[in-house]
């Protein structure tokens, strides 16, 4: 490659990252280097090497296939606001990276995967189909999530990647009411890191502009959700459901009243989504409009602009 420009030269680098090969990738990126000392984008590339340089390592020292997976999987959590730091975002380092790290994953993952049709643990679906949807493939994606749910439907991580892989699909309907039920069923499992369709990334940048971050922020996507419109599609509770909903509500109410201020920061978000869900199903079975002023009072008490916000 010598004599060419060094612009001409980074494809070659994006196509080793692709590919994983980190030592070559390397290779040629110090070679670039001896020739444009001060090229920011071949430095961010170079950062990011040696940042995965160390978690590949650490990834094949582990005792498993499916815990190397993990490791590079947890590893990709903390990459993106680390390149932002050092030196914001160049989508096409970051793809490069991303194709390369979520292939291998997938790589270890697949080697557990059995083909005669039998039940698997359900993260090993998630965690393919997490793979898939990163890598694009969002028909495999979809097929290997839909498995995840049928194995453990209460997982808000599971219903979340679904939603999210829906809404890429361009499936906006089924990725609001799955969207609406991970955050319903547990806010803080959703991890939002894996998340990258739009309706979402919308959602999550209206809430931070509010000021809010980490567990909080996912407390209060769900609210602002129906507040904005976004999480509007709604489904009916089963009777089961239903009761289980009170019995949450009575927790949690009891729970305010006997926490301190850092802990009814969290409780309140997570009080008034469950308000809005009792408030639907009030509407859906024609209760007595008693009831939904019961309930509506009380999320005026807890946050006087959520509640002028709902009743606009």
């Amino acid at each position: 490659m010598t004599g060419q420009p060094v612009v001409g030269m980074l494809p070659h680098v994006y196509e080793l990252l692709k590919s994983g090969e980190l030592e070559q990738a390397n290779r040629e990126v110090n070679a670039i280097l001896q020739r444009d000392l001060e090229n920011d984008e071949v430095l961010y590339a170079l950062t990011g090497i040696n940042y995965w340089t160390d978690k590949q390592k650490k990834a094949m020292a582990a005792a498993t296939a499916f815990e190397k997976g993990e490791s590079l999987i947890a590893a990709w959590k903390s990459f993106v606001p680390f390149m932002e730091k050092q030196g914001g975002r160049n989508e096409s380092v970051l793809y490069a990276f991303k194709h390369g790290i979520f292939t291998l994953a997938l790589g270890f993952y697949q080697s557990l995967f059995r083909e005669d049709g039998s039940q698997q643990d359900p993260e090993l679906y998630r965690k393919i189909g997490l793979c898939y949807k990163s890598l694009g493939d969002y028909e495999k994606a979809l097929h290997l999530l839909e498995q995840a749910r049928d194995g453990d439907g209460g997982s808000p991580a599971i219903l979340a990647e679904l939603a999210d892989c829906y809404a890429l699909f361009g499936e906006v309907r089924s990725a609001k009411v799955l969207f609406r039920e991970a955050f319903f069923l547990g806010a803080d499992k959703v991890e939002l890191c894996y998340l990258e369709s739009e309706i979402i990334h919308r959602l999550v940048d209206l809430v931070s502009s509010l000021g809010y971050a980490g567990n909080l922020l996912l407390e209060w996507i769900p609210v602002y959700g129906v507040l904005y419109g976004v999480l509007n599609v709604k489904r009916e509770l089963r009777a089961l459901e239903f009761g289980k909903l009170k019995q949450t509500i009575f927790s949690l109410e009891s729970e305010l009243r006997d926490s301190n201020e850092d802990a009814k920061a969290n409780i309140v978000p997570r009080l008034i989504n469950r308000y809005f869900w009792l408030i639907d199903h009030y509407v859906n079975v024609n209760d007595d409009k008693a009831r939904i002023n019961e309930v509506l009072l009380k999320i005026k008490l807890l946050d006087m602009g959520v509640y002028a916000k709902y009743t606009i």
